[in-house]
Order: C-alpha cells, then sequence, then structure tokens
C-alpha cells in the first residue's frame, strides 16, 4: 500500500492499510490512522498525527514549520483529526509556544486547493475552506463553517458555528455564529438561512435567529443592552444561546 519510491522515515508510525502514494514524503514523528489515504508528492512533517479515512491530495504540505518569526525550532505538533479531505497544494502548520505548542483540525473538514492554516489554529467540524482561503496564526473556526474562495481571516480571530464568509471577504474582527459575513473588510450581510436549513434547523428556529440578529445588528441598541435581550430570548430558544456566549466570549470585537 506504500509505493516503493515514497520515502518514509523510519520514525514514522503508520497503521495497516494506509496508501501512500509515489514521491511522498513521510518524516519522524508522524502517526498516521487506519484507512487513510496519501497521494503523491505530499510532503508530512512531524510532530504530527493524522486519524483514519483521511484523503491527503498531491502537493500537501503538512506540519511543517510554523511561519512565525518568533518561532527557534521548538518540538510543537499538528493533530488532525478523522476524515478529513486535504485538497492540493494546502498547507497546514505546526502549532508554536505562545499558541500552546499545537494546530488542531477536528473531523470531516474540506481543505480546499491553496487553502492555508496557520500555526496554532482551531478548525471544528464539518469546515469547507475554498480556494485559496487563508487563516492567519491562533484563528479558531467552528463547526460548519464556510470560508468562500481567496477569504482571508485576521490572527487571532473567531468564527462562529455555521457562519458563512464570502469570497474575496477580509475578516479582522470576528464573526458570531450563523452570519453571512461580506467585503473588505468584513461586515454582517445577513443570516445564514441557506446554510442553517441544509443543517436542519427548523423554520421557527431559523426565526428566532434571525430575530436575534436584527437584535443585535438593526435595533440600533448598544452592545450591551442587545446581549441582555439575547439573554432572555435564550432562556427559551436554545439556539440563541451559542450566538450569545459567542459574543460574550470574543477577545477582537465582533464584526458591526
Amino acid at each position: 500500500m506504500i509505493d516503493a519510491r515514497a520515502v518514509i522515515s523510519p520514525q514514522a508510525d503508520i497503521a495497516e492499510g494506509v496508501q501512500v502514494g509515489p514521491f511522498s514524503i513521510i518524516g519522524a514523528g508522524v502517526v498516521i490512522g487506519a484507512g487513510t489515504w496519501i497521494g503523491p508528492h505530499v510532503v508530512v512533517k512531524g510532530p504530527t498525527r493524522i486519524g483514519v479515512q483521511n484523503k491527503i491530495f498531491q502537493f500537501a504540505s503538512v506540519g511543517e514549520d510554523p511561519q512565525d518569526k518568533k518561532y527557534q525550532g521548538e518540538e510543537t505538533r499538528l493533530e488532525i483529526g478523522d476524515r478529513n479531505v486535504i485538497r492540493e497544494f494546502a498547507t497546514i502548520n505546526r502549532g508554536t509556544v505562545q499558541g500552546d505548542g499545537v494546530t488542531r483540525i477536528g473531523n470531516d473538514n474540506l481543505l480546499m486547493a491553496y487553502s492555508h492554516v496557520a500555526h496554532d489554529c482551531r478548525l471544528g467540524n464539518q469546515i469547507v475552506l475554498s480556494n485559496v482561503a487563508t487563516l492567519g496564526g491562533h484563528v479558531e473556526v467552528d463547526d460548519f463553517a464556510i470560508l468562500g474562495g481567496l477569504s482571508a481571516v485576521h490572527q487571532f480571530t473567531k468564527v462562529g458555528a455555521h457562519c458563512f464568509v464570502a469570497n474575496n471577504a477580509a475578516v479582522t474582527r470576528d464573526v458570531p455564529p450563523y452570519v453571512m459575513a461580506v467585503g473588505q473588510p468584513a461586515e454582517p450581510h445577513s443570516v445564514n438561512v441557506v446554510g442553517l436549513q441544509r443543517r436542519g434547523f427548523s423554520g421557527e428556529q431559523i426565526l428566532n435567529i434571525r430575530r436575534a440578529y436584527r437584535i443585535l445588528y438593526r435595533s440600533g441598541l448598544k452592545l450591551n443592552t442587545a446581549l441582555e435581550e439575547l439573554d432572555k430570548a435564550a432562556v427559551t430558544q436554545a439556539e440563541i444561546r451559542p450566538f450569545v456566549d459567542f459574543i460574550r466570549r470574543s477577545s477582537r470585537s465582533i464584526v458591526r
């Protein structure tokens, strides 16, 4: 299952059934789970742990040193979950000691061609990074978020669950859950209704989220006052709670 032209370090731990294509290089400290497919011309550098049933396409660079001038060769790592698809020329860097030493990617994500995940990023599950989408260091992206082609997220910024970031958007502040963000710099456009429908949100839940959006962005209320109103709604509308909690933990302020 491993092509004779691949270069595999004796210090790599590769599970039974893993496929590695020709001219790929698997370095020391790399752990690859069962059922993972690695195409030709892929470079995986350790310490990196890759889960089961992932697919990594040609010319991807996985687990390379962080692109950070503070990095001085410390041992840091990359952790990738299960069933992710990493397409051509995607780049994923390991963490830095300033960010707990680890970059983490969850399960069932699609990283399309030329997308970039910088050091110390945290990605949840079921995320799509479209072609050339770029995450700066220490970015957090929550479950089911979609980032359009050529979009960019500033370092230390958070993108909430079920967000849609439009193509060419420049995200410089945190994007709350459910929000569509558009522009340079990115601004709130509307609720990601189509995405919510696809993920099984009921009509009533979507209506509640749209009301919450209007309170936050269309009512003219100051942020603290809007949060008080949203807190009240979240008592009986569970789908509003992630919206409120995200805003409260925002560290760069939210898109407004």
